[in-house]
């Protein structure tokens, strides 16, 4: 059973739902993401992403965009974001990794290559958001030989025939992407997340993650009861920019901060169903 798999079955028989927290490795510098990776599991993460920095991030909101600008001022890189899971397996082999980013540094890394090193280094599943399903076989076939699931991303406009195609070949969990738009810009409302997440049940077994326009504790919450989890990125990464020096450098309590909000919202998460039970 895959890292992924274990954890949401672990979960589902203790009756919660997981925090996703993400990273954007090399943000603000290698050793503050680094810190800010080792530190989520014990604040309450149940699922680590570790974001891959690129210059011509299209899904992601303002708030992403300068994690990532920030990342790759730092030297960030495809290679620098696998050398961080590598390191963080040397202390955790149980915390699922889910690499999130885009297709171009994969092709430029070269696919086959990619796999291999991400599979060697501890990545467990892959998010790639520009890739479509119908375009998945430059690099599916690799990702299954070296143990990585497909985490695949299905939409609010997402009809029936598309969720069907979306689900072929999917793995890990379904990222539920909650709002038509980038990141950080908005949140869903409640009633169309209890009216999408049925329909996505009922064509898959895997569990369904909602993420986009999750940024509070509340709304963690309600996601992991609408859903099996919640994955938070913009209101973390604007924690961590808030704590940073006029020359955007980390301050000795960056980590502190962001870890805590960590903790709050894996606190809402893993309370959640049993406030609604």
């Amino acid at each position: 059973m895959s890292r992924i798999a274990a954890r949401f079955a672990k979960l589902k028989a203790e009756g919660r739902g997981a925090l996703m927290p993400f990273v954007e490795a090399y943000d603000p510098d290698p050793a503050t993401s680094m810190a800010l990776l080792r530190g989520m599991p014990g604040a309450g993460a149940d699922i680590i992403e570790l974001g891959v920095p690129f210059s011509d991030p299209m899904a992601d909101g303002p708030t992403v965009q300068r994690a990532g600008q920030r990342a790759l001022a730092a030297g960030g890189t495809l290679a620098g974001a696998l050398a961080m899971a590598r390191d963080f397996r040397t202390g955790d082999d149980h915390t699922p990794i889910v690499l999130m980013g885009y297709f171009n540094p994969i092709l430029s890394y070269g696919v086959e290559r990619f796999c291999t090193d991400a599979g060697a280094s501890g990545v467990d599943g892959l998010i790639i958001v520009d890739l479509p399903p119908e375009e998945a076989g430059e690099i599916a076939p690799f990702a299954a030989a070296n143990g990585l699931d497909m985490v695949r991303l299905a939409t609010p406009t997402s009809d029936e025939a598309r969720l069907g195609k979306i689900l072929e070949g999917a793995g890990g969990f379904i990222y539920y992407v909650a709002i038509a738009g980038v990141t950080g810009t908005r949140s869903a409302a409640a009633e169309d997340l209890e009216q999408a997440i049925p329909r996505i049940r009922a064509q898959t077994d895997l569990p369904i993650a909602i993420g986009f326009g999750v940024r509070t504790a509340e709304q963690a919450a309600h996601a992991s009861r609408v859903a099996d989890g919640a994955v938070v990125a913009s209101a973390l990464i604007d924690t961590l920019a808030k704590s940073l020096d006029e020359d955007g450098r980390a301050r000795p309590d960056t980590v502190r901060k962001v870890l805590d909000q960590v903790r709050e919202l894996a606190a809402a998460v893993h309370e959640a169903r049993k406030v609604s039970a």
